[in-house]
């Protein structure tokens, strides 16, 4: 479901990290309910914490390339997971993402909590159907 590349100090493939859902599920969770501006009114949106999938890699590096199964990335600074309560949405409303509805992951900032993230840079960032993180 995930694939996290880089300097890991806790690789569990190679030199790579791969999560399936099960995994990902066994971090920890964080709900984010907010506005968006791709769904009409409030979604509660479920998953990692993206810190926690940082931590449970060992991840070092200053920027991440975020990458969808479209193949399009935005590049995220890693200080983004700590400063905000950003996540890795597996549900919305209590349904699983699928690809369909912009899963298997999306990522997703707390907009309503911190209305100054919507802007064109967060929004660029907030990359769905993502399948893989390279730590840089």
């Amino acid at each position: 479901m995930l694939i996290v590349t880089g300097t890991l100090a806790h690789p569990n493939s190679g030199d790579e990290a791969h999560f399936d859902r099960a995994m990902l599920e066994a971090l920890e969770q964080h709900d984010t309910l907010t506005n968006t501006p791709w769904h009409d009114g409030q979604v509660r949106f479920s998953g990692p914490l993206g810190r926690a999938i940082l931590e449970a890699v060992g991840g070092d590096g200053e920027q991440m390339r975020i990458t969808a199964l479209n193949d399009y990335a935005a590049t995220v600074p890693v200080s983004d997971f700590y400063q905000y309560d950003v996540i890795l949405a597996m549900s919305a409303d209590d349904e699983p993402l699928r690809i369909r509805d912009q899963g298997p992951l999306f990522v997703i900032y707390p907009f309503d909590d911190s209305p100054k993230l919507l802007n064109e840079v967060i929004l660029s960032r907030s990359v769905w159907q993502v399948h893989r993180i390279d730590i840089e």
